[in-house]
């Protein structure tokens, strides 16, 4: 059953990447929108599940949001790395064109492996009960069209081949089937997990923060892109809120 509903969950994530395909005539509003998507799912959504799962304080401070600083300053020293490498041999690090297409690969597969918790949460649900394994289904089904649309757009907004984004929106919509079915075999300990999704948050928060949303108002610093923005944070507080 668990299989079965992450399914669901492999769908939704195509739709979300195809949507966010189909419409490049509209970048600025894309990424605002991504901009938004990403901000709410790591406010709304990680960091909650991350307190929950790994609250324990560490010198005074939650380790969850220890983590969470440190995935944000994680993913500005890897693309700072990159940039100067790249710089090194020849090309302009401040270049907005110069962005290290390595950065955009890494924060898709970080995606990757949240969508693969999220099948892990979908079959852990399940072996606590029916109900509960519903209510965990329809909220990680609801989110992963943002994952995919998200997966898609970071991808590409890095300068990769539209081949290699199709590739790892793919991964993205089959890493919740993985994680499903992988829970008759393994069970991941609820420290470590929360442990991960406050990592994973403070990545997402970085790309978002000073990536995604900066392009997105570069060229079109039009209302329509910020109110996409606070639209993607909104779908995420409906989806969290329908799920609770």
């Amino acid at each position: 059953m668990a299989v079965f509903v992450a399914l669901g969950a492999f769908l939704m994530t195509l739709a979300g990447g195809w949507t966010a395909q189909r419409v490049t005539d509209r970048r600025h509003l894309v990424l605002g929108l991504a901009g938004g998507l990403m901000l709410g799912v790591v406010g709304l959504d990680l960091l909650p599940e991350a307190l929950d799962a790994a609250g324990e304080e560490v010198f005074g401070v939650p380790a969850a949001l220890l983590l969470f600083v440190a995935g944000f300053l994680l993913a500005h020293l890897v693309e700072r790395l990159l940039a100067a490498r790249r710089a090194a041999h020849g090309g302009e690090e401040t270049d907005a064109d110069s962005r290290a297409p390595e950065v955009g690969l890494t924060a898709a597969a970080a995606m990757v492996g949240h969508s693969a918790m999220d099948g892990v949460a979908i079959g852990a649900a399940f072996q606590v009960g029916g109900g509960m394994g519903t209510a965990v289904a329809l909220a990680v089904v609801a989110h992963d069209f943002a994952d995919g649309f998200n997966t898609y757009t970071i991808t590409s907004l890095y300068g990769n081949a539209r081949r290699k984004a199709l590739i790892m929106l793919f991964a993205d919509a089959a890493a919740p089937v993985v994680g499903a079915a992988s829970t008759a075999f393994v069970t991941i300990p609820e420290g470590l997990l929360g442990g991960y999704l406050g990592l994973f948050g403070g990545v997402l928060l970085y790309l978002a923060a000073a990536e995604i949303l900066p392009e997105a108002h570069h060229e079109h610093p039009a209302r329509s892109t910020l109110l996409c923005t606070v639209a993607g944070a909104a779908f995420i507080w409906l989806v969290v809120g329908l799920a609770g």
